[in-house]
């Protein structure tokens, strides 16, 4: 049985951060992820936004963390060597209704303290995206854009780097309170710790329950998307939203991806499914119709790729009131942090959030700082963001620089090598996929996808029976079609 001082259940976006937080400190911690990866569910089914804060109600634990996490993200993108871009965001309305509510959302905005944020024209909407709907538009400039599977990555490389252990397949099964500790039974095995803190996602009901809490009640609100191709993304500069309801939920939208495409949708409708991440030819007729709206080059010559994601947010069964981010620590359920209800603006909340959950450990256990911690990652150098003399040395210091192994996105076969050889010890095709984006383009790995399935076997000396597209069980080949001649 491993032994740690603290685990932390779920390695999205908020568990990883919490990892890399927890790593600050000289103390013991392991991460248990279901998942082959990082960033299997919701963390990675997003739109990539960096939200300002606007349409969260003031003194909440969202409202709080999002402002927060939206002004320190410069330093933290240049800290993990992710992609990132303040792009601003312009959110368009069409009538007097509409302006009633972006000047209701521009005072709640100001009240969380949100920058910069101003009512523009049609002229200056024009200026800033002539592709932009709307007839007027308030501008958020500190709003930005990345890349939700490149950050979730980064953050767990640089807590593993600082000492943190990533189990994958390590699916939490049931939790024993013993005198001094918790049992965390999983698929893989067994594991005990002093503290447990739960970042499970979609699924921390139920760990929530396990740990003594109540089976907090969730809803899935699921929303489809459009990628368009990089020949769309010439068009955006911009994210665009419409006006927010009078609740502050927004319905489609047009965003620019930090690689260059353009991401539209989503919509929103209720799930059962906590994995139900189906598209539906329905909800897709919408997202053209209403993308359309947002986005003048909506066309759909440009869809290479769709896919869902679901927010899943704790509400009040009685009212059906829908309420803040959960974050607590309970005396009768001792050493353990409880985050329910982690939804969006999750990607943005991440960082505040962990710093929040593990400070409650860090102060009740007294813990010393960690004298080697270095909040810096450094990431994966890209052959597509080169300049001309800059690929001409790396190609002479490392030749395989020298073959472009992904010719949509660019991506050389020394990219793809540092990618099997991760500090996560990740070797999945969607693994590789999200750490250099291969297959991520017009022809959505048919010509690169064999070719990376065999480097990983190559690489780590395995059958290719035993090479797995993303999912246990997920197996890229099953047999050969043909014996040998």
């Amino acid at each position: 049985m491993a032994e740690f001082d603290v685990i932390i259940i779920g390695a999205g976006v908020v568990g990883s951060a919490v990892a890399r937080e927890l790593s600050r400190y000289a103390v013991h911690a392991a991460v248990l992820e279901k998942e082959l990866d990082v960033a299997c569910g919701n963390s990675s089914r997003n739109t990539g936004m960096l939200h300002a804060g606007f349409t969260y109600k003031p003194g909440t634990l969202k409202a709080e963390c999002a402002v927060e996490g939206n002004q320190e993200f410069d330093q933290v993108a240049k800290e993990l060597e992710i992609p990132f871009r303040r792009t601003g965001k312009v959110v368009v309305g069409f009538n007097d209704h509409d302006m009633e509510n972006l000047l209701k959302f521009k005072a709640v905005g100001e009240k969380n303290g949100v920058r910069g944020m101003q009512i523009i024209d049609k002229t200056e909407l024009n200026r800033l995206d002539s592709s932009a709907g709307g007839e007027f538009a308030m501008y958020v400039p500190d709003s930005g854009i990345l890349d939700p599977m490149q950050y979730t990555i980064a953050l767990a490389e640089n807590a593993c780097q600082n000492g943190v252990e990533f189990f994958f397949d390590s699916k939490v099964t049931a939790i024993e309170r013993t005198k001094d500790e918790y049992l965390v039974k999983t698929t893989k095995g067994e594991f005990s710790a002093k503290w447990v803190v739960n970042c499970a996602g979609m699924y921390a009901p139920e760990i929530s329950e396990m740990l003594g809490y109540p089976n907090y009640p969730t809803k899935g609100f699921k929303g489809e998307y459009f990628i368009l191709d990089k020949k769309a993304g010439k068009h955006l500069n911009i994210p665009v939203y419409p006006a927010p309801n009078d609740k502050g939920g927004f319905s489609t939208h047009a965003t620019p991806t930090i690689d260059g495409n353009v991401l539209v949708g989503p919509d929103s409708y209720v799930t059962e499914g906590r994995e139900d991440y189906a598209v539906t030819k329905e909800h897709l007729d919408g997202l053209i119709e209403d993308g359309q709206k947002m986005f003048k080059h909506m066309k759909r010559e440009y869809f290479i790729r769709n896919f869902a994601g679901i927010r899943w947010k704790r509400y009040d069964p009685e009212t059906g009131e829908i309420l803040d981010f959960l974050l607590e620590a309970d005396e009768e359920k001792p050493n353990t942090v409880n985050l329910v209800g982690i939804e969006s603006p999750g990607i943005t909340c991440a960082l505040p959030l962990a710093r929040r959950a593990v400070k409650i450990v860090a102060e009740r256990e007294h813990l010393a700082a960690n004298p080697d911690f270095n909040p810096c990652r450094k990431g994966i150098r890209k052959y597509i963001e080169m300049s001309t003399e800059e690929k001409k040395q790396a190609i002479a210091e490392n030749p395989d620089y020298g073959e472009v192994v992904c010719r949509c996105e660019n991506v050389s076969r020394a990219e793809i090598l540092q990618a099997i050889h991760n500090p996560l010890g990740v070797h999945t095709v969607t693994g590789i996929k999200n750490r250099t984006r291969a297959t991520m383009g017009r022809c959505q790995g048919g010509y690169c996808e064999t070719r990376i399935t065999k480097m990983i076997e190559e690489e780590l000396g395995i059958k290719p029976e035993e090479v797995r597209y993303s999912k246990n069980g997920g197996y890229m080949f099953t047999g050969k079609v043909r014996e040998d001649v």
